[in-house]
């Protein structure tokens, strides 16, 4: 009786032993041809880890404002072809900013404002705007000081700097100042360095509209047409005066560029 129970014991633990194998089989055949089939979707499921991709050796990310750029003042464009990039000095402006913008919006033209830092803190909605409308901003100083290369590095720190805070501080949720664009051009090696170091790309421009001086909208558009076969950066002002002659230039000067084959980038960072 007692050899009779073992014999029994021992098949029914041979029996179970088998039982386990046999499923552990099934379920490997069974995960196996989960993990090959999904469809052509290319799903994952949902407790399997994701695979890190990194990133291609030699592969330069592009600049995201918050570290280090070229110092050399940009003259180009970030897109090949036959471009250009408009640039609105001085505001931003309670009158003139939002007319510009309603202008940029209707022609579907993106393009890169160069603010003054307290008028962006005085107007911080106006910056909002424009950085909603997708275009860029670029930071152009405290004081639009057009001397500021004969002040002391001190100086040109602190209006290069302060006025990017302001500017961003306006903008709000993240967005970064990408260009720095001395009042009337005066650069210094050292007032480039500080802005390439702080993220912005020192910012030039081969057009000059000269619409600051007035003298009327057909010689505005006229000095753009003029001009424009010496490069893709464009100058034009919505702050500062009276720009109703800039609005109307640049409502003429849109519709030309497109006519010559032009399309619309933004500086080269």
């Amino acid at each position: 009786m007692t050899q009779s129970t073992g014999r029994g014991r021992h098949i029914t633990v041979a029996a179970a032993s088998g039982l386990a194998l046999l499923g552990v089989i099934l379920g490997s055949v069974a995960m196996a041809g989960q993990g090959s089939h999904d469809g052509g979707g290319g799903r994952v499921a949902a407790d399997a880890p994701v695979a890190k991709v990194p990133r291609e050796r030699g592969k330069a990310a592009e600049p995201d404002a918050g570290g280090p750029v070229s110092e050399e003042i940009s003259h180009d464009s970030e897109s090949p072809g036959k471009v250009v990039n408009i640039t609105i000095d001085d505001g931003p402006d309670p009158v003139w900013t939002p007319k510009v913008l309603d202008l940029l919006r209707r022609s579907n033209v993106k393009a890169t404002f160069c603010m003054i830092g307290p008028r962006a803190k005085e107007y911080p909605s106006l910056v909002k705007k424009v950085v909603a409308d997708g275009h860029r901003l670029c930071d152009h100083s405290m004081n639009h000081n057009t001397a500021m290369d004969k002040r002391p590095e001190s100086y040109q720190a602190s209006e290069i700097l302060d006025a990017q805070k302001l500017i961003e501080d306006a903008a709000g949720d993240g967005t970064k100042v990408r260009y720095y664009r001395a009042p009337g051009g005066a650069f210094t090696p050292y007032s480039r360095k500080v802005a390439a170091a702080h993220g912005m790309r020192p910012l030039g421009w081969q057009v000059d509209s000269r619409d600051w001086q007035r003298p009327g909208t057909a010689r505005i558009v006229a000095n753009v047409k003029r001009e424009v076969a010496d490069g893709p950066t464009i100058l034009f002002h919505d702050a500062g005066g009276d720009r109703s002659q800039s609005l109307a230039a640049l409502e003429e000067t849109l519709p030309w560029l497109k006519q010559q084959g032009y399309g619309f980038s933004f500086p080269k960072i």
